[in-house]
């Protein structure tokens, strides 16, 4: 795996994933919900690792992909391709900042169960269209360093770690973290239209490096 896929992780947690993993925090059991939270995105980040690992050797396998050093061939095809519809996803956050609300479910998750904060860490990941996108860029950077799901393992700590930066938050500043979590936290939700475009950006530059 190349280096400039690493920042990849940041993406990965921009928006309603990080939203949650803050929600959780500041919810009646932040410890036993935050730890049920990352056990999910752990989860479905190796999953879908492993699977469009095995995507990208698909599409390798029909037409050539080209080298790590090699700009051209399918894999920079479908890069092109991702950069468009990151485009068009970051207009589409942008037109409708106006009216732009975080998705219901997340009000919920104050009440939520360890079992639902599992599952919410599996969804977060598993059914966000930008982190589907993010994971197959990270399969077709494996397929051409010609590594296996292992060599992610960088990726997958990386966005593990920063899942956990609001529990990390918690346990080292725990009464200032328990006064500035729900600011940051209502923040967040009223601005998700923001993180979303800044997100977007990030991913396009990152895939044209």
């Amino acid at each position: 795996m190349t280096i400039h896929v690493l920042p990849l992780a940041i993406t990965m947690m921009a928006g309603p994933q990080i939203i949650s993993a803050i929600i959780f925090v500041t919810a009646g059991r932040p410890i036993r919900l935050s730890l049920a939270f990352l056990a999910g995105v752990l989860a479905a980040t190796v999953a879908g690792v492993a699977v469009m690992r095995g995507v990208a050797e698909l599409l390798g396998s029909a037409v050539p992909m080209g080298g790590s050093q090699h700009k051209g061939g399918t894999g920079r095809i479908i890069e092109l391709i991702l950069v468009l519809l990151l485009l068009l996803l970051a207009v589409k956050n942008y037109l409708g900042r106006a009216t732009a609300e975080p998705p219901r479910w997340l009000t919920t998750l104050l009440t939520a169960t360890p079992l639902r904060a599992l599952a919410t860490g599996l969804l977060v990941i598993l059914a966000m269209p930008s982190d589907l996108i993010v994971l197959l860029t990270v399969g077709l950077d494996l397929k051409r360093s010609n590594a296996g799901p292992i060599g992610a393992v960088p990726f997958v700590a990386a966005t593990l770690l920063i899942a956990a930066l609001p529990l990390l938050a918690y346990l080292v500043f725990r009464r200032r973290a328990e006064h500035a979590m729900p600011k940051v936290r209502d923040w967040l939700n009223s601005h998700s239209w923001l993180v979303n475009v800044i997100a977007c950006l990030v991913f396009i530059a990152l895939i044209l490096s």
